[in-house]
């Protein structure tokens, strides 16, 4: 496939990357060249030291055999731009990178493909939705909802005590057992566990389950001593922040620590929520967090531009009796560190993105991708359509490939999960867990 990506920021650069290594032909546009000095030498693809809201530049890196042009520069309106003149082209697909949340919203999703744009990603919302989705429940490392909640991919951390540890996986997610363990991240690697493999201490581990059988897995993860969040405390009241207050739940009370005055006056306006406090303060000083309450605070989310600030504070709040921290690291160095220090969930804008993007380039029928952060994976669902391979036989009989397992389906509106037994048919909604770099091939089950 031939993609072009325009813009080498952070979002750029991982999108270069990511594709390089399944052999796509890249073509990474940028007006900067130090940009483009280190990425090109290192991988395999072709860069462009020129601006991709040219017609000339676009029509250098031959647009009209394109099939996937994505553009995330810092200014929306050149990604908005310079897509539409993709799109005149002859590009098959173009996504753009925004900044403006009216964008982002479904309602407006005809006009932009009015105009040749057939995807929209707002990073800042979607990291803002995946903060709310982490501190509704203190005791999870990561929540993922599957068709509006019938299965959920829960990440929990498992420490010493709890009844899961020490039993092989064949009978703690035996058939008839209500979840699945679908990964564990144990030193740093991400494994697809089998029938004799069992939990440790400090894994964390992917479960893959149903809403009712959540307090089971709660009980046996040991975390039946966690909190509810009630009480959560924002360093920082950028626009990731700003995106999480919008879908703040009406029971949860939020601080935020903002140093900006100016910036304070906007969201105030903006959100006009009883229940958000803002605070003048950049929020590092220890004294006043605990002067504001933070002993009552049952979360603590660290979303400043600066990753190790966003680190450093979160730790400063657990010493301080929080149960619950995000933070969010852009800088990819940060991410091993943060989780080696048991950050308790860490958010990264430009992984999230990359998973929106990248569905766009499998065939198969697939509706979501997202990036695990910490855990080197991606979790896709897939539409098993009419007479695809994983419909001719069982799950066990389908040689899928070592770095796959099949977590759960949901099958009309109800989720279940799968086994070896599970047969598959056409209209099921599979979640698949796939290690980084494997999801192209389990694609082909799905055509």
């Amino acid at each position: 496939m031939k993609i072009i990506i325009a813009g080498a920021g952070a979002i750029g650069r991982h999108l270069a990357k990511l594709f390089t290594k399944e052999h796509h032909d890249i073509t990474l546009i940028d007006e900067d060249e130090e940009k483009l000095l280190n990425i090109g030498a290192n991988f395999d693809l072709l860069t462009l030291c020129a601006s991709p809201t040219s017609l000339a530049t676009l029509i250098n890196a031959d647009i009209k055999k394109a099939d996937l042009f994505i553009s995330v520069m810092p200014d929306e309106a050149h990604n908005i731009m310079s897509c539409i003149l993709a799109n005149r082209l002859g590009a098959k697909k173009t996504v753009s990178r925004v900044d403006n949340p009216e964008y982002a919203l479904m309602q407006n999703e005809e006009i932009f493909k009015s105009v040749g744009i057939n995807s929209i990603v707002y990073p800042e919302q979607l990291a803002g939705q995946e903060i709310i989705q982490n501190i509704k429940r203190s005791w999870v490392r990561q929540w993922i909802e599957v068709q509006g909640g019938e299965l959920l991919l829960i990440c929990v951390k498992v420490r010493e005590g709890a009844r899961c540890l020490d039993v092989p996986l064949r009978d703690l997610c035996a058939p008839d057992m209500p979840l699945h363990v679908v990964a564990i991240k144990r030193h740093g690697e991400t494994h697809i566990p089998h029938g004799n493999d069992v939990l440790r201490c400090y894994d964390s581990v992917y479960f893959m389950t149903t809403p009712k059988y959540v307090p089971y897995l709660k009980e046996i993860a040991g975390k039946t001593d966690y909190p509810d969040v009630k009480n959560v405390f924002f360093l920082g009241g950028g626009k990731t922040t700003e995106r999480a207050l919008v879908h703040l739940p009406d029971y949860m009370r939020a601080k935020v620590f903002e140093a900006d005055i100016h910036r304070i006056e906007q969201l105030d306006s903006t959100l006009n929520n009883p229940h958000v406090m803002f605070i003048h303060s950049d929020g590092r000083d220890v004294d006043l967090l605990v002067e504001e309450g933070i002993h009552n605070a049952q979360a603590f989310v660290a979303a400043t531009g600066n990753s190790e600030v966003n680190v450093l504070t979160c730790l400063a709040a657990k010493r301080l009796g929080v149960r619950k921290t995000v933070a969010v690291v852009e800088n990819s160095d940060y991410i091993a560190m943060a989780e080696s220090l048991d950050i308790g969930s860490i958010i990264n804008k430009k992984r999230l993105a990359a998973g929106h993007i990248y569905r766009m380039i499998l065939k198969a029928d697939v509706t979501t991708v997202k990036n695990l952060t910490v855990a080197t994976a991606d979790v896709a669902e897939f539409v098993v359509k009419e007479g695809s391979k994983v419909t001719r036989r069982p799950v066990k009989d389908l040689k899928l490939p070592p770095e796959v397992t099949l977590g759960g389906m949901v099958r009309g509106k109800e989720g279940f999960l799968i086994n070896g037994n599970t047969l598959l048919q056409a209209g099921d909604r599979v979640v698949a867990f796939c290690l980084e770099g494997s999801l192209k091939r389990l694609e082909k089950y799905f055509n």
